[in-house]
């Protein structure tokens, strides 16, 4: 069961964000908040697996809240889900911590995978954000350390979101190995989860 808190400030809007998860038999809904300190509050007492954050409420916004909620609580995976998608806000949210960012006007089904997605540890980027990481990316010159062509080829299937079963399928590979290859890049690279490999690669013009 994936316990989830939902952060919106728009009541109809939050409600239709809870109905939503509450219809789905593998989402137990555990906290709603309306502003962000409501949301850091509950991030903090129920330790859920996922965070549904707006970006922009009452008090602090949604980026903050998620910086504050994984400076304590760093299990905790956050996933942006708003209106705005702007260059700038995409990246303030990921930096802050974000494990991915989707939009509301997303199909519900893609909502639902990106909430499962996330839980497991991967990464839920809309179009629209994740052309902003390559936006970034290309701004850049590509400073960052060397990784060999299959650790390459592995952290470029994860950044398009695929899980690690999938990627031995596709590389025709152990679920072990694709294991090792990630370990190799989150130490060349400097993080220790999947997210972060994929902003810091893209950072640095790798991906």
């Amino acid at each position: 069961m994936i316990r989830v808190v939902v952060a919106d400030d728009h009541p109809i809007v939050r409600a239709g964000i809870v109905a939503l998860l509450q219809d789905a038999d593998d989402v137990q809904v555990v906290g709603q908040a309306s502003d962000g300190e409501t949301a850091v509050r509950l991030a903090l007492a129920e330790r859920p697996d996922v965070v549904l954050m707006d970006l922009r409420m009452p008090g602090i916004d949604g980026d903050q809240a998620t910086a504050r909620i994984l400076a304590r609580e760093p299990g905790v995976r956050v996933l942006i889900l708003t209106t705005y998608e702007s260059d700038d806000q995409i990246l303030a949210a990921i930096e802050a911590g974000a494990a991915g960012y989707l939009l509301k006007a997303a199909p519900e089904s893609d909502i639902l995978a990106g909430l499962r997605a996330t839980a497991r540890g991967e990464t839920a980027l809309a179009p629209s954000a994740a052309a902003a990481l390559v936006r970034r990316a290309t701004t850049k010159g590509p400073t960052g350390p060397a990784l060999s062509p299959r650790e390459h080829e592995v952290l470029r299937l994860v950044a398009q979101g695929n899980s690690n079963p999938a990627i031995g399928r596709a590389l025709f590979l152990s679920e072990t190995t694709v294991k090792t290859h990630l370990g190799h890049v989150f130490e060349k690279l400097g993080v220790n989860d999947r997210t972060r490999a994929v902003t810091r690669a893209m950072e640095l013009g790798l991906l």
